[in-house]
């Protein structure tokens, strides 16, 4: 493979029809959505619904299920991906559920007009029937490996005799098209991120096009289904550059003009190579169950590979669809920075959503860890004030909405998780005087307005005089006391959210809970 443009020549070719665009996102149902693929397809999304609308009229983004390879198929995964796509915010105009012109947009539903476009092939002499077994191509790869030559198809059957192939078929012999590649020559096509990219013809095999069993391999399905569905701009990752050759031979084979094409840019891992299932979370549905806002990821990704400037990083995905163009993706692949990711997802958090808004995110992970009742969603359950109070007061802490139920627990259980009572005890008290202090505490709080922050705190800080010790002394217990634990937000407005009864309860077993500490002392 070469180079040879420059990414100077890239607008005019991008802008050349952009007043008819018609992108697609085609994944395979053979798994969850990956964080690649979501890239694509916003990528499309935004070119379609973005960058169009300002050179001409608004693109259309398709979505079309590939799920040619039967054998791969994983059952409800078609339901995943599109549940995925949707979470982001990524709607198609044509598709599976919406339909469309071009429908079904499901290919296993197409494969008449695959085995159609396949003899087709036949008949013009661009394609073959190839009747090697899956044995002979076996012992083909060892004797190629043997004299160290890279592995592919020999071309065995390619020149067979027209009325050999007849009387095969005749009798039932199982084949496969391949396609016929022209061993002499090259093949140039334009990348719009990299420029002019020429393959030599003879290092590039006569791939399958249609298998034993009638179904049609990813190489003829796409092809045939890009024309049809008046496909004009191609967006894929660069993992597909080397069978774009093969793509532009078949267009001129039918006779038809090839879409044009952009190869994106992989995401890499962070120790280089390519980011996989070993590296953590890589389905967009393993980071919305952590707790991943759309939002922050979908921003987070359009910045894998595309820049505005070399300053701003917060985008709505308003914002992307009136600043996004493909001549500022770089053909460079990116590296996934979880630390970034979740910089960029607390931002959301702690800067974006509304408090109401966060409350609602974050209500559904307290409700599976059984923290609150079913309907606490709803602002009228008696929950939800609990929680949004909660919410407010960290929102700041929260990196990911899934860190939520530990965090807020003491908030919302009547009783705080155990916890050592040596954690009463401050650094440099002994233990009977946190118990003196605690003691003192019980006594004062039930006559305070715990809503008043400014009034509780003013009489615990005298309080702590009374007692002849530092404020520090006697906040440190009571903290530990109300939450089980040595941090929390602000003390009183802990408090305050906890309410004055729990505050109380806890109060009074914290006491209980020293008193026997310090008799075994």
């Amino acid at each position: 493979m070469t180079t040879t443009a420059t990414t100077t020549d890239r607008p005019r070719a991008i802008l050349a029809e952009l007043a008819e665009v018609r992108v697609r996102f085609s994944p395979s149902p053979t798994g969850s959505l990956h964080i690649g693929g979501a890239k694509s397809a916003m990528y499309n999304v935004l070119f379609a619904h973005g960058q169009a609308p300002r050179e001409g009229k608004r693109g259309t983004f398709i979505l079309r299920i590939e799920d040619t390879d039967q054998k791969r198929l994983v059952e409800g995964a078609a339901e995943e991906l599109m549940a995925a796509l949707r979470w982001l915010g990524l709607e198609w105009d044509e598709g599976p559920d919406v339909g469309g012109p071009c429908a079904p947009y499901i290919q296993s539903q197409r494969t008449a007009l695959y085995r159609e476009h396949a003899e087709r092939l036949v008949e013009t002499g661009h394609a073959y029937h190839c009747f090697c077994t899956p044995e002979r191509l076996a012992q083909v790869r060892e004797e190629q490996q043997a004299r160290k030559q890279p592995p592919g198809y020999d071309r065995h059957c390619r020149d067979l005799p027209a009325a050999e192939v007849g009387a095969r078929l005749a009798t039932g012999a199982t084949s496969v098209v391949r396609f016929k590649m022209p061993v002499t020559g090259e093949t140039r096509f334009v990348d719009l991120l990299r420029g002019e990219i020429v393959y030599q013809n003879d290092k590039i095999e006569d791939l399958v096009l249609l298998k034993t069993d009638g179904f049609p391999t990813y190489h003829l399905a796409n092809v045939v289904d890009d024309h049809l569905m008046r496909i004009t701009h191609i967006f894929r990752a660069a993992e597909w550059i080397p069978t774009a050759p093969l793509h532009v031979q078949m267009y001129a084979a039918f006779g038809w003009e090839p879409p044009q094409f952009a190869h994106l840019p992989l995401i890499l891992a962070p120790t280089g190579g390519k980011l996989s299932k070993r590296h953590g979370s890589t389905a967009v549905e393993e980071f919305r169950a952590q707790g991943y806002l759309p939002e922050a990821l979908r921003n987070y990704l359009a910045l894998l590979g595309w820049s505005l400037d070399d300053h701003t990083e917060v985008f709505s995905l308003d914002d992307l669809l009136a600043h996004f163009t493909i001549e500022r993706v770089s053909p460079s692949p990116s590296t996934f920075d979880r630390p970034k990711l979740d910089w960029m997802n607390q931002y959301y958090i702690n800067h974006i959503l509304t408090v109401d808004d966060l409350t609602g995110r974050v209500i559904p992970f307290l409700n599976r860890a059984g923290l609150i009742a079913d309907g606490a969603a709803d602002a009228s359950h008696p929950a939800f004030a609990q929680v949004r109070a909660a919410t407010a007061l960290l929102k700041d802490r929260l990196t990911r909405l899934d860190e939520a139920p530990e965090l807020m627990s003491y908030f919302l259980r009547d009783e705080v998780e155990p916890y050592d009572a040596a954690l009463l005890v401050p650094k440099k008290t002994e233990p009977a005087v946190a118990l003196s202090a605690l003691e003192a505490v019980t006594r004062v709080l039930p006559n305070l307005d715990i809503s008043d922050e400014a009034a509780v705190e003013t009489r615990l800080r005298a309080l702590a005089g009374e007692l002849g010790v530092k404020a520090g002394q006697l906040f440190m217990p009571i903290r530990v006391a109300i939450t089980g634990r040595t941090q929390s937000p602000g003390l009183f407005e802990t408090m305050r959210v906890i309410g004055q009864a729990r505050c109380e309860a806890r109060l009074g077993q914290a006491v209980a809970l020293l008193r026997e500490h310090v008799a075994v002392a």
